[in-house]
């Protein structure tokens, strides 16, 4: 999990310093209108848009923003349909990925992402040649300085949680999908302070650990794939030093 929370910390961190923030937020907005139209429009009912919500939130989205997103979403105003898919891929020194798409054209966004791969060392996998790399959670992640390890240890297990992991900065309550709503609620409810991140997303089950010119490439194959406004996440199996993370990016 090291790399994994590394690299989620610094892309956040990333993206709340970026100068082009209408890049991320065509990109939630995209997540809200989608979610709606999936789960409907009540945030209470739908914990896919309230975490899409939660980001919005996170990147000083506007309400008045967030509420046309949603009703165009449920249909209460006109806006495009989009289909969601992803691509499976194998990136340099042996790297896993999943790219998750959200378009309104397939055919434009093939090109790009293919054009992608090819500049920087990628390839296509075939349908779930990387998928079984990664585990869907749910992923709470604590500042370790603001909570009590042992605290929030017993209330993860007493919650029901899959797992708690301790690294250096931060502690990790995983839990399964469909628990993630219900322990991210209980924990709120216990006044503890809140996580730095909490999300149901793709977690790589091992890591392959790269360095030099193989780690460089990869980093750089992943944030190009992030620029494009048709990727809504990328998710990878790559562990590498948080200067390699911070000269590319």
């Amino acid at each position: 999990m090291s790399g994994h929370n590394r690299w989620s910390k610094i892309k956040h961190k990333k993206e709340a310093s970026d100068s082009k923030k209408s890049k991320l937020w065509t990109k939630v907005i995209k997540e809200i209108t989608v979610s709606a139209r999936l789960g409907g429009g009540d945030i209470h009912g739908n914990p896919r848009l309230r975490s899409a919500v939660d980001k919005a939130r996170a990147v000083n989205m506007t309400n008045d923003v967030i509420d046309r997103s949603i009703k165009k979403g449920i249909g209460d105003l006109d806006g495009i349909t989009y289909d969601e898919f992803a691509y499976e891929v194998y990136g340099p020194g042996g790297t896993a990925m999943i790219v998750e798409i959200m378009t309104d054209n397939r055919n434009r966004t093939a090109g790009e992402v293919r054009n992608i791969l090819q500049r920087y060392n990628g390839n296509l996998g075939a349908l779930g040649s990387v998928a079984y790399m990664f585990k869907k959670q749910g992923v709470i992640v604590f500042d370790k300085t603001e909570v009590d390890e042992n605290v929030l240890t017993d209330l993860a297990i007493e919650l029901g949680a899959e797992d708690i992991k301790s690294e250096l900065e931060s502690l990790t309550v995983l839990t399964e999908p469909k628990e993630f709503e219900r322990i991210r609620e209980g924990l709120k409810a216990k006044k503890l302070a809140a996580p730095v991140t909490a999300e149901v997303t793709m977690v790589p089950q091992t890591l392959v650990r790269l360095t030099g010119g193989d780690a460089e490439k990869a980093v750089k194959l992943v944030s190009a794939l992030e620029d494009n406004d048709d990727v809504q996440n990328v998710y990878s199996n790559m562990d590498v030093d948080d200067a390699v993370l911070e000269s590319v990016g």
